[in-house]
């Protein structure tokens, strides 16, 4: 099958503009499944709790997932997306799941980063997977990245694929990813976004792009550059990640020794 990412700059604020981007991006490719980064309606750097409260949508009721399900529909693709989901008087940064038939389910991310400490509630929903169209796909988020627990929960419930929406500004992840790929025998798809913001007097961020796709023994299947935009999918067989042999005598997750690993 075909998956990829598109990477882009969202524009702060301008979901109506940022929706038609995704959808002239996504309308181009004949990929089953796109991740797009995180946040990548709303744009990131917020300098209020209004502006997050404005910027945040119930799901899946808002008109982004509605959007997104109707691209998903029209393109008989599944969509992994990140936005700020409004719930029980609570904000989540979240990423959701959108397929052909419409809304799946809802990852909301558990590692906060930096000032989403001040907007957002930390998710603790877990890390769930859900099956699509034969492939078992794992969600999780940016700063999720450092944390291996994160990647190791999805493998241990079965991903195939992790998806990972992210607003990258530290450059340690592409090469982490290719370890979290090892570690656990799986692909997984790092969607980050590109430009810089610099808003309400703070100190601007930087984006370092360099979305990638990587294969189940750590092969970079493909890591965008730091400035470009588009779409990048790279052709990838999901079954490869049920086979966690490492040779004719190891098994990743038959030699684990969970007992010896407690504190």
């Amino acid at each position: 099958m075909k998956a990829g990412v598109f990477q882009f700059s969202p524009r702060f604020g301008d979901v109506r503009s940022n929706l038609e981007r995704v959808r002239t991006a996504l309308s181009g490719t004949d990929a089953g499944l796109m991740v797009l980064p995180e946040l990548c309606l709303s744009g990131y750097q917020f300098v209020s709790m209004d502006e997050v409260r404005q910027l945040s949508e119930p799901v899946p009721d808002g008109p982004s997932v509605r959007a997104l399900s109707d691209l998903a529909r029209s393109r008989r693709m599944f969509i992994v997306a990140g936005l700020a989901e409004q719930a029980d008087g609570k904000i989540y940064n979240s990423a959701v799941l959108i397929g052909p038939e419409g809304w799946m389910g809802t990852y909301r991310k558990t590692h906060l980063f930096f000032e989403e400490t001040l907007w957002f509630s930390p998710g603790d929903d877990g890390f769930r997977v859900w099956e699509a169209d034969g492939m078992r796909l794992g969600l999780m988020i940016c700063f999720d990245w450092i944390f291996p627990e994160a990647a190791r929960s999805l493998a241990l419930a079965g991903a195939d694929i992790i998806c990972h929406p992210a607003n990258l500004v530290l450059p340690y992840c592409p090469d982490a990813m290719v370890t979290r790929s090892i570690e656990n025998r799986v692909f997984t798809l790092t969607a980050n976004r590109t430009g810089s913001e610099a808003r309400g007097g703070k100190p601007g961020l930087r984006y370092i792009g360099r979305s990638q796709a990587t294969g189940v023994r750590g092969e970079i299947l493909f890591r965008m550059s730091e400035e470009e935009e588009g779409v990048r999918v790279a052709e990838i067989d999901p079954l490869l990640a049920r086979d966690k042999r490492v040779n004719e005598y190891n098994d990743l997750f038959g030699d684990r020794r969970p007992k010896l690993y407690g504190i």
